[in-house]
């Protein structure tokens, strides 16, 4: 082999180098509490489910057939993730709200989401996860929404409660929900700030979504449950956002993204803050996924859906 063609082989290794590097220190994708926390939100609102929206549920569940994920509640409420990761990047702004720590407004924010891609059919003027959340409420409870389309309804419930509830889904300081900030941990692992509320803080908890559950709903009392389920998702949304500004920015990271900065170490204390307050949201998350499902499904009758099940199954075992 010539030296000329050693050269060019060598600066071409070299570019794929650079590229694969270029895009390790791009932001990641937004996924708030990673499955453990999603799947642990699912658990607690179960037991706060009434019976009654539980065989509801069941029967809305037993008419999808996708296999994104397995079929049970739990899993299913991880399912907005991965469809968005199977090819569907434009539901990408329904999972979260970004108001600005220096300036909040969440109209301008859900306005901002809405510009980060174009908003699917019946996806609304500005498709952030308040107004998505709202809509999807809507066609769940609706008698005039279809079986499949109620599932899908269902499915985006489930995630969207969770996602509101992420601090980092709600605060921004221009930096993605923290997705731009490095952070290093005991000096010894770094990852992203959005990162470490999404999974880390979950893990350090409990890495058991059921164990998880058990273990919140014994720290809920009757009067948290009651007055959680006040307000509505614009509320949540804000509790959420200073949340947000006042524990998961505490150390002040500037603002912007800027992929040459180095990891900031977390202040001391930093780890135990977080986990209580992850712990709390987590709890609020399911308090308010039962809350909103029971409600939500109260107007029609079990027999609506188990004979729509019956109905998808005759259906199905025909084709």
């Amino acid at each position: 082999m010539t030296d000329n063609r050693v050269s060019k082989l060598f600066k071409k290794r070299l570019t794929k180098l650079a590229i694969v590097a270029a895009m390790l220190t791009l932001p990641q994708p937004l996924y708030a509490w990673g499955m453990e926390g999603h799947e642990a939100i699912a658990a607690l609102a179960w037991k706060y489910m009434t019976p009654t929206t539980r065989k509801k549920v069941n029967a809305i569940l037993a008419m999808d057939h996708d296999r994104l994920t397995e079929p049970d509640f739990m899993s299913r409420a991880t399912w907005a993730d991965k469809w968005r990761s199977a090819g569907h990047g434009e539901t990408e702004p329904w999972h979260f709200v970004d108001i600005e720590i220096d300036n909040p407004n969440l109209v301008t924010a859900c306005a901002a989401a809405s510009n980060r891609s174009n908003p699917m059919k019946n996806g609304g003027a500005q498709p952030c996860v308040v107004s998505q959340l709202d809509r999807f409420e809507r066609e769940l409870s609706s008698k005039q929404t279809s079986d499949q389309d109620r599932v899908l309804a269902l499915k985006y419930v489930l995630h969207f409660v969770g996602d509101l509830h992420q601090p980092l889904h709600a605060a921004d300081h221009d930096d993605r929900g923290g997705n731009c900030v490095k952070v290093s941990i005991n000096n010894a692992r770094s990852l992203n700030l959005h990162s470490y509320w999404d999974t880390y803080v979950v893990k350090e908890i409990d890495p058991d979504p059921q164990h998880l559950a058990d273990s919140l709903k014994k720290e809920i009392s009757p009067e948290d449950k009651k007055s959680w389920v006040l307000g509505d998702s614009k509320q949540w949304a804000m509790e959420s956002f200073q949340l947000g500004k006042r524990y998961a920015y505490s150390f002040n990271p500037p603002a912007g993204c800027d992929a040459t900065r180095p990891p900031i170490p977390l202040p001391a204390g930093y780890d135990s803050a977080a986990r209580k307050v992850a712990a709390s949201q987590l709890k609020k998350a399911g308090v308010r996924l039962a809350y909103i499902l029971n409600h939500r499904l109260r107007s029609i009758p079990l027999s609506y859906f188990l004979q729509a099940q019956k109905q998808d199954a005759a259906a199905n075992n025909n084709g």
